[in-house]
């Protein structure tokens, strides 16, 4: 019976974890991936940083989008990076340090 608790609260982790890469507080606001560029910066304010990455295509490559890295923090030693593609956040991330 040990190992399948042990499994079963791995598994428990393990999700906690992904849910908290796809949304981040930003003061009493909460940021989700999928929002808007414009949504962000209303939440979160004004970044750190702001760094444009250059573009990528799309699949269909009929069209190219710009991607963009913000950078807030540090906040208790930890940066939050939020990667948009297409002016649609897609990607949080975050490390202690620079």
């Amino acid at each position: 019976m040990k190992p399948w608790y042990g499994l079963g609260l791995g598994l428990l982790l393990a999700a906690g974890q992904a849910s908290a890469a796809t949304t981040l507080r930003c003061g009493n606001q909460l940021i989700s991936v999928g929002d808007r560029l414009s949504e962000v910066l209303q939440k979160c304010g004004q970044p750190a940083a702001r760094d444009d990455l250059g573009y990528k295509r799309s699949v269909n490559r009929r069209e190219e989008y710009p991607v963009e890295e913000l950078t807030y923090g540090p906040n208790n030693g930890m940066y939050q990076y939020l990667r948009f593609e297409g002016n649609r956040l897609v990607e949080i991330t975050s490390k202690r340090g620079r």
